[in-house]
Formats: structure tokens, sequence, C-alpha cells
């Protein structure tokens, strides 16, 4: 079964991906009758090498995000995974020679159909007294015996442009930009590794992984790799390849040990999330500088991909000062990073957290009854929610992502890990403050910014007073910062519906000799059933409010929750004979 794609037709996908590029880039034009990208100011570079790359389409950015200033001048693109053809290779040839450039630079990955069409438009070109002059590179880093093809080229061949184009700009000629760059091929290899495989447009996928299963060492077009293994972390696997990478018994390895530096890139193959790439780049930077190799620039992002392949390569280039130059020099590229130009080993990675601001200390002995009893209540909700977790995202799941359950368990959790440190602060304002801070850390989600939110406000009237009508107004000040910044109201199936009902019987403990048991009786029972009559409710509110009504046929889960937490401290007072 083919794989579904966003496309016009499949045999024109290659055509349109290239004309959305330049439609979109003042600086790019076609070459009229050929799938060919050049710079727009192609005049200016009179007097100048032109640079001239290229090959199968589908390996986006690759190659024409490439071309700009200090870069390349043109691209020759194939179809998807095929090489270009020789008459459009020799097409660019020729119109960049047109405008007077001092010769032409072809930058060819290693790649039969690819050297073969190059190799002949060079020829033709050359022929016409054209100086044309062709590098072929080969990066990759898998195979431990050298094949008679060479190693195939990757995503290193993205570094070579930049360096070429540096030598181009600065005015370098063209038999000292390829004989630099060849020397600079060889002081990299890339090693790629994949969790899926990828599919032509029109056809089925490339290849076929089991589910615990990844691919290392493979190409950019599908080609096997040399090895399949299990799914491992993201540390265990950056270790397996550039264990691979750096192995002299390798062949094709690249010769990096403690104490050198290099450039490392971190290349998305198309189908792996920013998340995955940012782990899998935190990891290489880890293993590396803890083998001594020092980092003197990190690319991370999408170089050279292979369609929607979920999997990523990594490219190790040494290098010294005047390479780094060539590569921090100013480029128009659209897909070349704006990358520091300061070595990323050495520097500071962490900046010391403002302290917390002293509070008045507590007037209430720590260990006193006020202190044991708010143990004891916080305790009684914290089972409470953890024997709820499994229900509540059950709950939950009509609406979604089905975590409010774990949520509120890492609360709980949180919460009893603090209790053990030591006796909370007797003194309810700072109990509800210390509280807050604790969730908008550990719970996490809207649910954690919303019980902070509740619990900050609700520890001001507190301040000035514990008795019961500062404990109603605590709720009231609670509630009305919940809804001033989560914008929900009584009524939109959030547990702001329990909260709101549990408030109205509070009410009562602003009148004079209010029983305290009494009211927050009826105010439990008030928000357990305010949160069964979520059941009706249309979701006004929340993740929920973009599901449709009908299928929301559960009580809400947050509200579900606010009532058990009420139900909970009501319980334990109780218990203690309040």
């Amino acid at each position: 079964m083919t794989s579904k794609k966003l496309l016009n037709s499949v045999a024109g996908c290659a055509d349109d991906a290239l004309a959305g590029l330049v439609a979109c880039n003042p600086s790019l034009q076609f070459l009229q009758g050929h799938r060919v990208a050049l710079r727009s100011d192609l005049d200016s570079l009179r007097g100048r090498v032109a640079l001239l790359s290229g090959g199968g389409s589908g390996h986006e950015p690759a190659h024409a995000g490439f071309i700009g200033k200090g870069m390349l001048t043109g691209v020759i693109a194939g179809a998807v995974f095929t090489s270009p053809a020789v008459g459009s290779i020799l097409a660019a040839i020729r119109a960049v020679a047109q405008v007077g450039t001092a010769g032409t630079l072809l930058i060819v990955k290693n790649y039969t159909g690819d050297r073969l069409n190059f190799g002949l438009a060079r020829e033709q070109a050359r022929a016409e007294g054209i100086p044309v002059e062709m590098v072929v590179i080969g990066d990759d880093s898998a195979f431990t015996v050298l094949k008679k093809a060479g190693r195939r080229g990757l995503c290193g061949t993205v570094l070579i442009h930049k360096v070429a184009g540096a030598l181009a700009e600065a005015g370098v000629g063209l038999e000292e930009i390829a004989k630099r760059v060849s020397v600079v091929a060889s002081a990299m290899g890339t090693l790629g590794v994949s969790l899926s495989p990828c599919s032509v447009p029109g056809s089925r996928p490339t290849f076929e992984l089991a589910a615990d299963e990844l691919e290392l060492g493979l190409g950019i077009h599908g080609e096997a790799g040399i090895r399949r293994m299990k799914m491992a972390t993201a540390d265990e696997i950056v270790t397996v390849m550039l264990d691979h990478m750096t192995n002299c018994s390798n062949v094709s390895h690249v010769p990096v040990q403690a104490g050198s530096t290099v450039v490392l890139v971190v290349n998305n193959l198309g189908g792996l999330s920013y998340l995955e790439l940012g782990i899998i780049a935190n990891a290489a930077v880890r293993a590396l500088e803890g083998r001594g190799v020092k980092i003197a620039r990190a690319l991370v992002g999408t170089f050279m991909s292979a369609l929607e392949m979920s999997g990523l390569s990594l490219t190790l280039l040494l290098v010294d000062d005047t390479l780094l130059k060539l590569l921090d020099a100013e480029t128009t590229a659209s897909a070349w990073p704006n990358v520091p130009k300061v070595f990323v080993t050495g520097q500071k990675r962490t900046r010391e957290a403002p302290r917390m601001p002293l509070e008045a200390p507590d007037s209430t002995d720590e260990g006193g009854v006020a202190s044991k009893r708010m143990v004891l209540v916080l305790e009684r909700v914290c089972t409470t929610l953890l024997g709820l977790e499994e229900h509540l995202n059950a709950l939950d799941r009509a609406a979604g992502d089905g975590d409010c359950g774990t949520t509120h368990s890492r609360a709980a959790r949180a919460i009893q890990g603090w209790l053990k440190e030591g006796p909370p602060p007797a003194s309810p304002a700072q109990l509800l403050s210390k509280l807050s801070f604790l969730l908008l850390e550990k719970m996490g989600g809207s649910s954690g910014a919303l019980y902070g939110l509740f619990l900050t406000a609700a520890a001001q009237p507190l301040r000035a007073g514990t008795d019961l009508p500062a404990w109603s107004a605590a709720m009231d000040a609670g509630l009305e910062a919940m809804q001033k910044y989560g914008k929900a109201a009584p009524g939109d199936r959030t547990m702001v519906d329990s909260l709101w009902a549990a408030a109205q019987e509070l009410h009562a403990w602003k009148s004079p000799r209010a029983d305290t048991c009494q009211i927050l009786t009826k105010a439990v029972k008030s928000a357990e059933a305010a949160a069964q009559a979520t059941r009706s409710m249309d979701a006004g509110a929340g993740r929920a409010s973009y599901i449709s009504s009908a299928r929301l046929e559960q009580p809400d889960p947050g509200a579900v929750a606010a009532a058990a937490i009420l139900r909970s401290i009501l319980e334990a007072l109780q218990n203690q004979g309040v």
C-alpha cells in the first residue's frame, strides 16, 4: 500500500517542490526548460568560481535550500531519488559560464548515477572550452570494509557546500577550491540510523522494520545499512553510532579522539520530531565531551533528508581555526542555520535560579497541633488522589489526552515527598503558598497552573486572619483568580463547577456562630453534585471544549477530582474531631 502524501501529481512533485522554493525566495530563479534553480544575481559572480550541486529530489532542503551568496550558485534536481539529466546539468554549467564566471566546480555525492551524469556533463562542457572541475563527496562511515563503489555521499556534503562557497566568495581559484574541499572531505564522516522507512511518491515503503527494530548505517534513499538492532535509549543509540564512526578498525572511520576539535551536525532524515532531535543532540554533545572531544560548532536541524524517514544522521568534521572561519563566513542560503560563532564546549549552560523570597517566620510552633493537623489532612488528600488515578484517567480520555489522574497523582506524590522533608508551616497562608509553588513545579499541565493560581490567591486573605470568614474569603479569592486566568465559569464543565458550588455554601461561615463541620459537609455535597451535573453540560472551556458534547457522557474529571479533594479534607477533619 502506498503512503499518503500531499501532492498534485506523482510525476510533477519534484517540479512543484522546487517551484515552491523559488516562489518564496526572490533570490532564486528557474532556468527555463530545466529543473534547475540558480541565484538571481548571477551577474554579480563575474570573475568568481561558480558552484553547482544537486541530485535526486526528496532530500530537501538539500540541495536547493543551500543556494545563496557564500554557498551554492545553483542546483540541478532530478526526480525523487533519481539523478538529474545530463542536459540540465550542462545547461546550468553554460548558464553560469555565460555571465563570466571563473570556472565551475561540481559538488557531487558519491552515487553511481550522479557520478555518471555530472561527469558526462563536465566532459561535454570542457569540450566546449568551459573550465569545470568535479569533486565527489563520500562521507559515509558505515562500512568497515571499503567497497569498490566507495563511501556514499551523505549529509556531510552540506558542509562542503559551505566551505567551497566561502572560498569562492573570497575569490579563490577553481583548482584551489577543488583541492581544499577534497582535503576537508577526507576528515569527515557521517552515520545514519532509522526507525522507519521512507516511501517514494506512488510507491510502497523502501524497506520494512519491525516495531522494536532500528537500522544502523543506512543510506539516504533507504539503502541497506550495516545491521539491525533492537530499539534502545537515545543515549545508547548515540553511543553505538559514535563508537562505530570513530573505531580505528573501521576503514571509513573519522579519526576523532580525545583532544580533537570537531563540528557536529545532527541531521533529521525527515520524520523525526524536534523533541527527539533535541534529545539526540544533547546525547551527542554529552557523549563527545565525555570522550574529551571539543565541539567547535553544533548544527541541529534538517539539512539532508530522505523524504519522511524517521531517523537521523550524525556528522563529525575535524576542524582547525582556518576551516572554522570558512564555516562561519556569511551566507544568504535559506537552509543554513544561524549558528553562534563560539565554541559549544566550554560554555556555561546553566544559570543559577533566583532564590525564593524570604517569608516571615511561622508564628506557630512547627511541631504544634496545627501543623500535625495539616499533615493528616494532606496525607488523606494524597491517598484519595492516588486511589483515583485510573478512574480520572478513564474520564479524561473522552476529552483527548487521558492524563488527569496521572497529573493529580504526580501532585500527590510531590506533596508526600515534601511532607517527608519536615513538618509543614502551621500558618495557613504560608502552607497554601508552599503548596502553590510545589504544584506549579511538580504537577505540570494546566491543572498544575490552575491549582497554583487558586492556592496563591487563596493564601492572601489568610495573612490577615484565619477565622471562618477568612477561609470563605480565601475560597472566593482562589476561584476569582482561577476564573480570571483560566477563562472558565460555572457551567463550563470544569473543576470550577465543583469549587464554585462549594464556595457558595461556605459563605455561611461569615455568619456568627457558624457550624464549621455542618457547613463544610453541605459544601462537599454541593461540590459532588456539581461534579455529577457536568455530565449534561456543554464544555465551554479547557481541552474538552473542542470535543462534541455528544461524546462527553461522563462527568468532568477535573470537577470530580476537586470534589474528591474537598471530601478528603472534610473526612480528615472529622476524624480529628473538628
